[in-house]
Parts: C-alpha cells; sequence; structure tokens
C-alpha cells in the first residue's frame, strides 16, 4: 500500500509500534541506518509483537543508498520545521512516506530542499514535537483515508 521510511531511529519501541502499523496498512517499513539499537532488541521486537514474520522490512547504509535503490517517484517528508499540514498532500498507492529521527528530524538539506513536498503536524499545545510512532500512525492512516475513498 504505502513505504514508511525512517530515517536513523533511534528508539526500539517506537521502531517495533510502526512494524506492526506497516503490517496492519500492508505498508513497507524502510530503515535507513544507523539505528540507535540493534534489530534484535527485546523492546522493539517486544512492540511489534508476533508480526514481524509479516514485516515486509528493507534497511540501508544511508539515505543515498535508499535512494537509488528506490528511485521513488513520489516522496514525502514530514517535520515539525515546516507550515505545511498533511493533510494538504495528496497521498497515492505507493508513495514513500519519510519520518526523521526521534532527537533531530530530518536534516535540513532535506527539509529546506525546494523541491521536496515537505508537511508537518500541526499542534496546538505546548508540546514541542510528537513521538514518532504517533506522527508516523497520523500520516499513514490519512494516506490510507484518501486512497480508500478514491477506491
Amino acid at each position: 500500500m504505502f513505504n514508511i521510511v525512517l530515517y536513523e531511529p533511534e528508539i526500539p519501541q517506537n521502531t517495533g509500534n510502526i512494524g506492526r502499523l506497516c503490517v496492519g496498512l500492508n505498508a513497507v517499513l524502510h530503515l535507513i541506518e544507523p539505528l540507535g539499537f540493534s534489530l534484535e532488541d527485546k523492546y522493539m521486537k517486544r512492540a511489534g509483537l508476533d508480526y514481524w514474520k509479516y514485516l515486509d522490512l528493507k534497511i540501508y547504509k544511508n539515505f543515498d543508498e535508499f535512494l537509488k535503490k528506490n528511485n521513488p517517484e513520489r516522496i514525502f517528508y514530514f517535520s515539525k520545521k515546516v507550515e505545511k499540514p498533511y493533510w494538504e498532500g495528496r497521498f497515492e498507492k505507493g508513495d514513500f512516506l519519510v519520518f526523521g529521527k526521534e532527537t533531530m528530524g530530518l536534516p535540513e538539506k532535506i527539509v529546506f530542499n525546494p523541491e521536496n513536498k515537505v508537511y508537518k503536524i500541526p499542534m496546538v499545545g505546548k508540546t514541542r514535537s510528537l513521538n514518532l510512532s504517533n506522527s508516523v500512525a497520523i500520516v499513514a492512516y490519512e494516506a490510507f483515508r484518501q486512497v480508500s475513498l478514491r477506491g
């Protein structure tokens, strides 16, 4: 359905939750190294429960390798540093949805590249940012909703 891309994820529980979400949406999970944990991490596996055997997981040494191997035509980035809300994105089946690492987000060279489609999840409270797995779920289900409505 979709491709969920995590740029240098740091927290195993988040990646485990996102892996479980990917299984539920028939999405591919792409991890871009370096990872802040081992793929054998018990917390990551616990968060993903027994769904890991169903997960379509791809791992890359760096962002350039990811781009080279996938050559994505439709790629969306998500960052708190921009103003355009995620629901303005027009998502289609097969899109790549890219999220940054928990502590720093995506690199500025990606976020502020005028050629890139970059969106944010608006917040009205005093929170600086949302949990990565929550952010992925919000955007992934909006993308799913849009594709489902169009048939």
